[in-house]
């Protein structure tokens, strides 16, 4: 008896070693898996890839059947790590659609300010044509008021400027054979539009026409914006 209840905890220590021994690693890709998928879910997957999202899903589940069903560990960890690869290159393809999408957004951006600018800088040569006018209006009944004073010859104004280094186009039209206003630049960027990309920028060099002619008093002209 003494000798069966010293063996009785040997025998308890050896059945444990044993079922140790026996029993299998749980799956090492199944916890990574599982996240990869929650994080594609979170990240708008089903909406934007939902065939690649459901096959992944499918995949993992497969692998759920194989664990819990067949108790196949070693089968189901390659059916966990099947759907961890297919995720890894879904999410390379969300990544790339983000950019896409953000590219696309500051395109997008870009242009509408490209066009409120352009519009703008019209509406401003619009006002400044008005300006011009009026200013025209007043010197030519100054001029009727001073008829009985000797005539001088007219002014020829030149129809084109070259650009020098440096200048701007407010210096420009601020010159007293162009319009001698600062204010009227407008109309000559309305007038070199196929030269100009950008206002504040002019080249040396740069032949700018000089617009001397404006529509009638009652007639409308029309600027269409691309």
């Amino acid at each position: 008896m003494v000798r069966w209840a010293a063996a009785i905890p040997l025998l308890a220590c050896c059945c444990l070693l044993v079922s140790c021994a026996t029993q299998a690693p749980p799956p090492s890709w199944r916890l990574q898996a599982m996240t990869l998928v929650d994080e594609l879910s979170l990240q708008a997957a089903p909406r934007l890839f939902p065939e690649e999202y459901n096959n992944i899903v499918e995949t993992f589940e497969h692998g759920e059947a194989v664990l819990h069903v067949q108790q196949n560990d070693k089968e189901a960890d390659a059916y966990y790590l099947l759907a961890l690869e297919k995720g890894d290159l879904l999410k390379v393809e969300l990544q790339r659609l983000k950019r896409q999408t953000e590219e696309e957004a500051r395109r997008q951006a870009a242009e509408r300010k490209a066009r409120a600018q352009e519009e703008r800088l019209m509406r401003e040569a619009a006002q400044a044509e008005e300006r011009l006018q009026e200013q025209n209006r007043l010197k030519a009944a100054s001029e009727a008021k001073a008829k009985a004073a000797p005539k001088e010859a007219p002014v020829q104004l030149p129809s084109t400027y070259t650009v020098r280094r440096g200048e701007t186009l407010p210096q420009i039209a601020g010159r007293t054979e162009i319009y001698n206003d600062t204010s009227l630049w407008p109309l000559i960027y309305r007038a070199n539009r196929d030269q100009i990309r950008d206002p504040k920028q002019l080249w040396p060099g740069q032949v700018l026409t000089i617009p001397r002619r404006y529509p009638g008093k009652n007639k409308t002209t029309e600027f269409h914006i691309k």
